[in-house]
């Protein structure tokens, strides 16, 4: 009996020390070890500090840019630009959401009801929807989503592409972390809180000013067209025969590979918002809650990437001249006094045709030029910080076209050498799309794992 009650008694000492901790701070408990995963199509760039700006002589005379010593943080950028076929990826999901809410309006099994009286309906996306059903297509029809038979000829596709909008959210952190926005506690006579309101305004993506009244104020709402504009082959350039490009380029299988164009900043936002849903919802539904935010680089982190870790690189892959040593040249770009074919490509070429650089990464000069998250301003350079540089603005559609502004970078098919270099900036505004401006996404790092240290980075 006495055996049996000290080993009760030690049952129970042990189980008050794992409740109390010892008292000691251990954090807390239960937390479940977390390494990242590596990305599909992503590379990782460690992180480092660089000279950013222009490692020759400013061609242009434009003085947009001055050499500055900056750190950037560790993150995963898209191995190559985003692929006619990867964007089409996000045209057919925005095309099926709505196809599905237009036939859940009348067909039961394309909703979830809601399990509890005034609750929301979603829809349902374990349902495949049947394209071969003659009556859920004229619905579609019907609505407009879809192209009758005398239509599809012009338009090379079966649904309307004008209807593609998508619709998204996100959350606008500048603003909320502005002091002036803030939340004022009310106290009584005796100092005890009582309440409170919120102090500020926000600006809309409209450009409209409002009261701050939570939190929700903060989310930013917008619905974009997001099909590319496949008429800029021909929108770009005037007596130039470009309309084979033009009826092929974004729908045709043999160009899945090659860099999507045709897309605006806009759009490209877009598809980074629409691309971290995807990814989440996956997350979710797998029992994973951490959000994975994928985006366009900054001007800076684009530029840290393209060096390759190569100290005044002029060129991603690190040399002064833009031909290898066996008189080849080594991107796609406009060579000599416009010979577009003497590199390989007359227009844009499929994606990792020519060798990366030494973090892995393709195309970071020629084929297509790439929109960054950041505003163009000539004096940046001098008023961004040198920890991660960062310069954005929401330009509204009514703003002047000089705050539209959108830094592109690494040059394209149709430009000469000088703009593939490293440090060369300029802009090109977030309305209109290009035929020779692409893009590629990043997504910020989250901790290290066992590759870290492996690489060198723990030491």
């Amino acid at each position: 009996m006495k055996k049996l009650f000290f080993i009760v008694a030690l049952i129970a000492f042990i189980s008050s020390c794992k409740n109390e901790q010892n008292g000691e701070l251990v954090g807390v408990p239960g937390r479940k070890e977390w390494f990242e995963v590596e990305p599909h199509g992503m590379l990782f760039i460690p992180m480092g500090s660089f000279n950013m700006g222009p490692n020759d002589q400013d061609v242009s005379f434009a003085l947009t840019a001055t050499s500055k010593t900056v750190s950037i943080d560790p993150f995963w950028m898209d191995e190559t630009e985003i692929t006619n076929n990867e964007y089409r990826q996000f045209v057919y999901w925005v095309r099926d959401s709505l196809a599905r809410t237009i036939l859940a309006k009348t067909i039961e099994d394309y909703k979830i009801e809601p399990s509890e009286e005034g609750g929301e309906t979603y829809l349902n996306w374990e349902q495949e929807i049947q394209w071969n059903d003659p009556e859920q297509m004229k619905i579609l029809q019907d609505e407009g989503l879809f192209l009758k038979k005398d239509e599809q000829y012009w338009h090379r596709t079966e649904f309307d592409a004008r209807r593609l909008v998508y619709h998204y959210f996100w959350v606008d952190l500048q603003q909320a972390s502005k002091r002036t926005n803030r939340y004022n506690f009310k106290k009584d006579v005796n100092g005890k809180i009582t309440g409170g309101e919120y102090k500020g305004n926000v600006i809309t993506v409209d450009g409209q000013v409002k009261p701050i009244t939570g939190r929700k104020s903060f989310i930013m709402e917008k619905e974009t067209a997001i099909y590319p504009d496949t008429l800029v082959w021909m929108a770009d350039y005037t007596y130039s025969y470009n309309e084979p490009w033009t009826k092929m380029y974004f729908w045709h299988p043999a160009f899945d590979d090659y860099p999507v164009v045709g897309v605006n900043w806009v759009q490209a936002s877009a598809f980074c918002i629409w691309r971290t849903q995807f990814m989440n919802n996956y997350l979710q539904k797998t029992g994973q809650n951490f959000v994975q935010d994928y985006r366009l680089p900054t001007e800076a982190e684009w530029e840290y990437a393209a060096r390759g870790g190569l100290a005044l690189s002029m060129y991603p892959w690190g040399g002064p001249y833009t031909r290898n040593n066996l008189g080849c040249f080594i991107a796609n770009f406009k060579p000599l006094r416009g010979n577009y074919v003497d590199d390989g490509g007359i227009r844009t070429l499929a994606v990792a045709q020519y060798a990366p650089n030494e973090y892995g990464l393709y195309d970071m000069a020629g084929n297509v030029s790439e929109w960054t998250s950041n505003a163009f301003n000539e004096s940046a350079y001098n008023f961004t910080h040198d920890l991660n540089p960062d310069f954005t603005y929401n330009a509204t559609d009514e703003d002047k076209p000089v705050l539209k502004r959108k830094v592109v970078r690494g040059g394209s098919w149709k430009d000469i050498g000088y703009y593939l270099q490293c440090g060369t900036r300029t802009f090109e505004y977030q309305d209109t799309a290009k035929s020779y401006v692409g893009f590629r996404c990043v997504r910020s790092y989250m901790g290290r794992d066992q590759s870290d240290w492996n690489s060198g980075m723990g030491e």
